[in-house]
């Protein structure tokens, strides 16, 4: 098990470019890379992301480590060409892929911040939003039975530049399930 002995996993994520980096011949957005499992402000140390790799849609406003983020309405986007979910339909968790049934990048709705080390380091980290699944047709498929089921909250491709330039107050607007039929248990080797 990873959690335990490995250093922070490191993945790309999309935001909006800060206002004071503006430049009419810079793109709107930028990708950074950063800490997969969001660090507030107040962490000790780079271990809390193991703690928040994923963050309750119905609560990120309200928790200590998302709240800053929510309320600070620093979204994100997490590019994945694929997630994996636990199948416990055999009885045990069979680590099962996901994707696209077009082939295309998921668009991840997640929340970014940044983080100073002790030794003076900033460091971007993320989380990725999640939602109930209880009743999708596709998603309620997994987990451990007598759970409740989440999901990942997965933007249509039409939605990604609002969700970055969304107000805070229309953040919610967006924790919608992804269409069962657009979503696809993929067989290749990852």
């Amino acid at each position: 098990n990873c959690q335990s002995t490995c250093g922070p996993h490191m993945g790309p994520f999309i935001r909006l470019r800060p206002e004071e980096a503006a430049d009419d011949d810079l793109p709107e957005f930028e990708a950074l890379t950063g800490q997969f499992g969001l660090l507030p402000f107040w962490a000790k140390d780079r271990k809390l992301g193991r703690q928040t790799y994923n963050a309750r849609s119905e609560t990120a406003s309200t928790k200590p480590s998302f709240r800053s983020a929510w309320k600070k309405g620093q979204r994100c986007v997490v590019p994945a060409s694929s997630i994996y979910e636990p199948d416990w339909r055999s009885g045990k968790a069979m680590p099962t892929r996901i994707t696209r049934t077009d082939g295309g990048v998921m668009a991840i709705a997640g929340l970014w911040d940044q983080w100073k080390a002790p030794d003076g380091q900033i460091v971007h980290s993320y989380t990725m939003l999640t939602i109930n699944a209880d009743s999708h047709p596709f998603m309620k498929a997994f987990h451990k039975p007598n759970d409740e089921k989440r999901m990942v909250v997965i933007l249509a491709n039409g939605l990604i530049k609002d969700w970055l330039n969304s107000s805070v107050e229309r953040t919610s607007d967006f924790m919608q399930p992804y269409p069962a039929d657009r979503l696809m248990v993929d067989i290749r080797p990852g």
